[in-house]
């Protein structure tokens, strides 16, 4: 049994130290209220996000001239009714997005899981060669994948847009999933082997639950990847396979038209929903697991 006085002791000590980590938070919030750090942080976001601003406030211009003239729906009424070129190659930029980030982060995760947890031969030479993606040049990349494909006679067009997507989104949900794994405590794994449950239980029910919100942020990140990919998407693509970065970069030779703010701004408010949604689910899934 511990002593009266030194557990007394122990517990003033450790309330002083918290009271003082409080003060000290407190003076260092009111010293650096502004300084060359929330200078710096609000360029950056003015460098970030003023485009956005830029073409939220054009996509209700009257007219196609870069000064605003009035307030007009015209484009959005354009975008609905008299673009099916665009929605054509927004529905393939989603199509090859979901799918080639679906099993991205189902083979990521799996590989993260097996090369964190697993001793075999050749697991580091994996571990190195699973981040060359991330780091060589988009247009290599692309040139090799299509040297492939012309390899083995495989036709240009949304599969092999999808199959490149799928490679080059790989090594990011490994990194995440990689990360999140990192803070895993594996007492719980113990404890689920402990209760009777196999290799299968435990990964359904205790490791994929605990690390899914590092899951769900590869698989987010994939899709917008994928969704803002053109050099790759350039290369392996073929005949009907254009997606909204290829249609886009094609609008240049004639003048691209407010319509593409138009849909820009659609996409900023859905994108905007699903990362505030995202973030309060992923917070209370985290929570309870």
């Amino acid at each position: 049994m511990k002593h009266p006085a030194l557990y007394l002791l122990k517990k003033l000590t450790k309330k002083s130290n918290t009271e003082n980590a409080r003060h000290a938070k407190r003076n260092w919030k009111k010293k650096a209220r502004f300084g060359f750090s929330n200078t710096v942080l609000l360029l950056a976001i003015l460098f970030l996000f003023l485009p956005l601003f830029v073409i939220t406030f054009f996509s209700f211009n009257a007219s196609k001239d870069t000064t605003f003239t009035g307030f007009s729906l015209v484009w959005y009424e354009k975008l609905i009714f008299s673009s099916k070129p665009l929605w054509v190659s927004l529905l393939n930029s989603f199509l090859v997005a979901v799918t080639s980030a679906l099993v991205a982060t189902i083979l990521g995760s799996l590989a993260a899981i097996g090369v964190s947890w697993y001793k075999f031969l050749g697991r580091s030479y994996i571990q190195t060669v699973s981040f060359l993606p991330m780091v060589l040049p988009e247009v290599i990349m692309g040139i090799s994948l299509l040297i492939f494909f012309s390899g083995i006679k495989l036709s240009l067009g949304l599969f092999t847009i999808f199959i490149a997507h799928t490679t080059f989104c790989l090594p990011f949900v490994y990194l995440m999933v990689s990360a999140r794994i990192d803070e895993f405590d594996y007492s719980i794994i113990e404890a689920s082997h402990d209760l009777g449950a196999n290799e299968m239980q435990t990964l359904i029910k205790v490791i994929i639950p605990a690390i899914f919100p590092g899951i769900i942020s590869g698989f987010m990140m994939s899709i917008t990847m994928s969704l803002e990919d053109y050099v790759i998407t350039a290369l392996v693509s073929g005949p009907g396979s254009t997606t909204l970065p290829l249609y886009v970069y094609s609008m240049i030779r004639f003048g691209v038209s407010p319509v593409i703010n138009s849909l820009s701004f659609i996409l900023i408010l859905a994108i905007c929903a699903i990362a505030v949604l995202l973030r309060s689910r992923l917070k209370t899934f985290a929570a309870s697991h």
